[in-house]
């Protein structure tokens, strides 16, 4: 017996040429589409390759509606999967774990040779000028004015090279330029040569920023804040082997000529170029690079247009601007204000920096993953920030040098501000403009490289000379802390999502 026939699967109806055309529902093909039940005229052609590729292999989350007339209109919601931005050639646990290895040493020896000539480096400016300390911060103040002007016109250029060719032949370039740097400033005869010096480390010095987005292309944004946090680690250990060489280790070895921490340091970054050009992986696939290089995002203003085109991290930018300016108190003023307030020397400087660079390992290898999974980024960044707040006052305010020592294990928790940082603002932005956001702040930090050696060394300078109406070396550190309550500010009105 015959059954009723049955009814075709329901779906809507449009009125055409020849009558009423049945639109499946959603997840029915169509066959007037190609088989993702997209029109062919919308499947994505990819210009660098002029090959059509599949919808699952953009960086997009794409919703098919079929309320609209057609087959469906594609809603594409940027970057609302934040697992898809990372490599998958390298996603593989043993596969990033060296590559993050790598970028570890990398970042680690970079940070070694600028800690091996920190406790040296004004002591040599202060040899060429005369002798004087109020001098001498003067042109500490013109050295860290000129390499962040200059840094802040090139390192735009390089996060969009790196977009464009790859984070491997940018960081590659930084660490070779950075080794010449360091033989021309050994070689230096007075002060005009070691600012050249400076100048061309600053237009090659992009291993940091760019470090930054190679590691938010092959990690989970999960597990950013905890990579984020290595690399902290790393800047701790190269300032707790730097200063210890460029310091007390030139005491022990009978070496009093101030040039040999620049051999030292040039050593070790021409030897990490020769080690990443044979073990270094590319981090960012071809597909995902940017078409081409345009020198209007490229310059610092357009870097800084950029910013604008993401107001959801303006916030986040603002706090990081206001951190990193905070940090030029550091080799603006500590050698210095160790020497005049503590009578510190070579040795005992160098002895400091190595404390602070143990406890910045501490905090960022075991408290950093912890704390943040724990805390949330948001409120690790308060806490870092708070904790920074409180350790310059007690810098500034030490009258004795044991005090000064207190502050070092509170201050050394603003560690957790910067992964934070960085995880969110990696959230919030793709992969093909990662490395021109890295940039962007890079150049907007070097733009507060610009202003802090000239507020703190030129504050310091003044407020210990003769002209002062008082005598108060520690001013610089109260400004930081000042600073740093401006981004805690900041911090809390940051509307951005986070896990």
């Amino acid at each position: 017996m015959q059954g009723r026939p049955r009814r075709p699967r329901r779906g809507r109806t449009k009125a055409s040429r020849n009558g009423k055309r049945r639109i499946p529902p959603r997840g029915e093909p169509d066959p007037r589409t190609h088989r993702s039940g997209r029109p062919r005229d919308q499947e994505h052609t990819d210009a660098g390759f002029g090959k059509r590729r599949k919808r699952d292999s953009l960086a997009f989350s794409c919703e098919i509606h079929a309320r609209t007339p057609g087959p469906g209109t594609v809603n594409c919601r940027p970057f609302s999967l934040p697992a898809v931005f990372v490599n998958n050639s390298l996603a593989g646990s043993g596969q990033r774990q060296a590559a993050l290895v790598f970028i570890f040493i990398t970042v680690l020896i970079d940070v070694l040779a600028f800690g091996v000539i920190i406790p040296v480096l004004p002591r040599l400016v202060k040899a060429f000028s005369g002798g004087s300390a109020s001098v001498a911060s003067y042109w500490v103040a013109v050295f860290g004015f000129v390499f962040a002007l200059i840094q802040f016109v090139c390192t735009p250029i390089q996060g969009a090279l790196s977009d464009r060719f790859g984070r491997r032949p940018v960081i590659l370039l930084s660490c070779l330029g950075l080794g010449f740097d360091f033989v021309l400033m050994a070689l230096a005869p007075n002060i005009g040569w070691l600012l050249v010096g400076r100048a061309i480390a600053a237009a090659t010095s992009a291993s940091f920023s760019t470090a930054n987005a190679y590691i938010a292309d092959i990690t989970p944004p999960d597990q950013r804040a905890k990579s984020y946090g290595m690399i902290g680690a790393a800047f701790g250990l190269g300032f707790i082997l730097g200063p210890l060489i460029g310091g007390p280790a030139m005491t022990w070895f009978g070496i009093a000529d101030l040039r040999a921490p620049f051999w030292i340091s040039a050593t070790l970054t021409l030897a990490n170029f020769i080690y990443g050009l044979f073990v270094l992986p590319e981090s960012l696939p071809r597909h995902l690079r940017s078409a081409r290089f345009d020198w209007r995002h490229a310059n610092p203003f357009g870097s800084l247009a950029l910013l604008r085109d993401h107001p959801q991290i303006w916030a986040l930018v603002a706090v990081m601007f206001m951190a990193n300016l905070t940090h030029y108190v550091y080799p603006s003023t500590f050698v210095l204000y160790a020497d005049v307030r503590y009578a510190w020397g070579q040795a005992a400087t160098g002895y400091v920096l190595a404390a602070v660079g143990v406890l910045t390992v501490i905090v960022n290898a075991f408290l950093v993953g912890r704390l943040v999974k724990r805390m949330g980024e948001r409120r690790a960044l308060l806490f870092g920030l708070s904790c920074g707040v409180v350790g310059f006052i007690i810098y500034g305010s030490a009258g004795q040098g044991w005090i000064f020592l207190l502050g070092l294990p509170i201050s050394a928790l603003w560690a957790l501000a910067t992964p934070a940082s960085q995880a969110l603002v990696t959230r919030q932005v793709g992969p093909d403009v990662q490395g021109r956001i890295q940039g962007a702040i890079s150049s907007l930090n070097s733009f507060g490289g610009i202003l802090g050696p000239a507020l703190f060394a030129g504050t310091f300078g003044y407020f210990i000379g003769p002209k002062a109406p008082f005598h108060l070396p520690g001013i610089p550190y109260l400004i930081a802390a000042a600073l740093l309550g401006v981004a805690v500010f900041a911090a809390t009105r940051a509307r951005v999502s986070a896990k």
